[in-house]
């Protein structure tokens, strides 16, 4: 079963991937996580990756893809994947679809966390304090939400068409969220 979780930064999406991923034994593929480990390890894309995430705007649909693409052709992860925070463009959707169809799988279920500004200002602020992560200062979250609906607005609607496209409300406690994911994947 592939999965993906969408919802904007400070939503839950790793939180409910997680979650997903160690009752179904999946792989959570967030590429958030892909690229930390590529600043962290300080590869050359890495530099590139760091340059751009702190000035707010998102890494390149090439430098995400090329990432994708050898998570998605691992043979011991292929139909055990969820994806957190992938694909935020239409690019990426239209590449994703074409990995998983020339390696012959497919997306089972689509989640949208749907979170309001203010509630995500709280949780990030939050999440600052105790994981203390360089992405979450106030101004870059700011941009960083508004980056994400705008441009992840066409994914939403490219996907929402599909008939096992879900919305949650993702302003609720995440029992709650969990519960109601739980209950469409059935498990």
């Amino acid at each position: 079963m592939n999965v993906i979780i969408f919802g904007p930064p400070g939503a839950g999406k790793g939180t409910q991937a997680i979650n997903i991923s160690n009752k179904l034994n999946l792989f959570q593929v967030s590429t958030g996580d892909l690229l930390r480990s590529e600043v962290k390890n300080k590869t050359d894309i890495g530099k590139d990756i760091e340059n751009t995430i702190s000035k707010g705007d998102f890494a390149t649909d090439e430098i995400v893809n090329d990432l994708i693409k050898k998570v998605v052709f691992d043979p011991e992860k292929k139909n055990k994947l969820i994806f957190d925070g992938y694909p935020r463009s239409l690019s990426q959707a239209k590449n994703l679809e074409i990995l998983l169809k020339k390696s012959n799988q497919k997306i089972e279920f689509i989640f949208f966390l749907n979170v309001k500004k203010e509630t995500i200002i709280k949780r990030i602020e939050k999440r600052s304090l105790l994981e203390n992560r360089a992405d979450d200062n106030l101004s870059t979250i700011l941009k960083r939400y508004d980056a994400y609906m705008e441009t992840t607005k066409p994914v939403l609607d490219f996907y929402s068409k599909n008939e096992n496209f879900y919305e949650i409300d993702g302003s609720e406690e995440i029992t709650e969220i969990s519960t109601k994911i739980e209950q469409i994947l059935s498990v």
